[in-house]
């Protein structure tokens, strides 16, 4: 047991596990759940080269994040690979390159099929192992095995062209076709088994809620010591990642300001002005799941009496969107909820009792207000978002209202005028009954941000 353990621990690279359960049986669960459901083979590819390695000039050296299916089933961060299920023979093949010991010199320890190793099989759980180069021809034997069935399956999605799924299927539909075959998607099966969280993958997103919540709580009280959307930022990123055992989620967002007006500001490079509000949206990895977060709190520590009521406004209207989260409706039936309560709200609280107007960025909506969560930050189909998936136990979606543009209003004599972006992001685990906001902790009501940031913190906070 303990050469196997130090043995994984050697790829951790590019296999992804859990010290708290038994990852290989629980991968290897998922790819028996698939084959139950499949009435032909069907073939994932992974990731084929690392981000901007099919560039000359390009070396970006991040950490290589796979494509989330292959990820699922396999557990293998490391691209060129393919995985194949045989659901007559009730076994999976995998493909990885020959191994390279000059790159792993340069890159660190992978996967690679060599003379006498087993390494492959005995930290992935696969036990039939192959070389990439085998890949093609194997389908081809697979297509003769299944030639009655008339198709295979391949994981690609019908909306979206030239992602490297829709290569993989060309190359494929190319070989099925000399038997006289056709490929067909196995996306919608594949994510009726990977949409709902099990036991595992729940506790893992759990795990970076709680990471998370207390990285946002460090920040706090330190927001008035940075000069700089950078700073901030950096910070940020620090507190999340010395916590986990994975990357972030995705780039983490510190728009300042009218900054906030654009949905996924990239530059965060701009000084902090006090008396200013900053959007924070930001999340770790913990596994192979994701927090997925977003905060606006003010950076001088109070709201202003504008930024308030408009923040308020965008906090009720999650509770109203969250009245009619619960199984059995889709993400698309209950999507508009939210908005038009802002629309009400911002013509009853600011137009009529605040003497004020406003000039928003957008017409009446401005994004979706909830997306999966799972191996993917935005998972799901990624033409459709599965928008049409009727929710279930077990699934994890975003909730993120938000509100964005030109605001003014008359407070106890003065009129304050402000471009304002705001949003605030929860995750919420499907039940049976509702759901559980299980990133509730991560603090939002506006008394409970201006205490925390002005520093009086009580030990229950830490």
């Amino acid at each position: 047991m303990k050469i196997a353990e130090n043995l994984r621990k050697s790829y951790s690279q590019v296999f992804i596990s859990s010290p708290d359960y038994d990852s290989c049986a629980l991968y290897a669960q998922r790819r028996a759940q698939m084959m139950e459901k499949l009435d032909s083979f069907c073939i994932f590819g992974g990731m084929p080269r690392e981000p901007g390695a099919e560039e000359a000039f390009t070396e970006t050296w991040t950490r290589f994040v796979q494509d989330p299916a292959f990820l699922f089933l396999t557990g293998v961060n490391q691209p060129g690979c393919y995985l194949v299920l045989d659901p007559k023979a009730k076994k999976p093949v995998l493909f990885v390159p020959e191994k390279d010991l000059f790159r792993e010199f340069w890159n660190g320890k992978r996967f690679g099929v060599e003379p006498g190793s087993d390494d492959v099989s005995r930290v992935t759980g696969i036990a039939d192992v192959r070389d990439a180069l085998e890949f093609l021809p194997f389908v081809e034997s697979m297509a003769k095995k299944y030639r009655s069935r008339g198709f295979g399956y391949v994981y690609y999605f019908e909306k979206v062209r030239g992602d490297h799924n829709d290569r993989l299927k060309d190359q494929v539909a190319k070989v099925l076709g000399r038997q006289g075959m056709k490929v067909k998607t196995c996306s919608p099966i594949h994510f009726a088994e990977r949409l709902p969280l099990g036991p595992e993958r729940i506790a893992d997103a759990k795990r970076a809620q709680s990471i998370t919540e207390k990285a946002f709580r460090n920040l706090l009280s330190r927001v008035k010591s940075f000069k700089s959307e950078r700073e901030l930022y950096l910070y940020l990123n620090y507190e999340m990642q010395r916590r986990s055992d994975g990357d972030l989620a995705f780039p983490t967002i510190a728009a300042s300001g009218e900054n906030a007006c654009c949905l996924h500001y990239v530059k965060n490079d701009e000084p902090l002005k006090l008396g200013r509000m900053i959007l924070l949206d930001f999340g770790v990895r913990y596994g192979t799941l994701h927090s997925d977060i977003s905060r606006t709190i003010p950076l001088n520590g109070k709201f202003n009496p504008l930024q308030a009521l408009l923040y308020q406004i965008v906090l009720d209207s999650a509770l109203v969107y969250q009245k009619s989260v619960k199984p059995g409706v889709s993400l698309k039936e209950i999507g508009q909820i939210p908005w038009e309560f802002i629309m009400d709200e911002l013509e009853s609280r600011l137009v009529k009792a605040h003497k004020g107007k406003f000039k928003l960025c957008y017409d009446k909506r401005p994004h979706g207000v909830s997306h999966f969560i799972g191996e993917h930050i935005h998972d799901g189909d990624p033409g459709s978002r599965s928008l049409d998936t009727v929710l279930e136990p077990g699934m994890l979606i975003s909730c993120e209202p938000g509100l964005y543009g030109e605001f003014e209003g008359v407070f106890n004599g003065r009129r304050y005028r402000e471009k304002i972006g705001i949003r605030i992001e929860d995750d919420l685990l499907i039940t049976k009954t509702g759901f559980l906001n299980i990133s509730k902790k991560i603090p939002k009501e506006i008394g409970e941000i201006e205490r925390l940031m002005q520093g009086r913190i009580s030990n229950s906070d830490l």
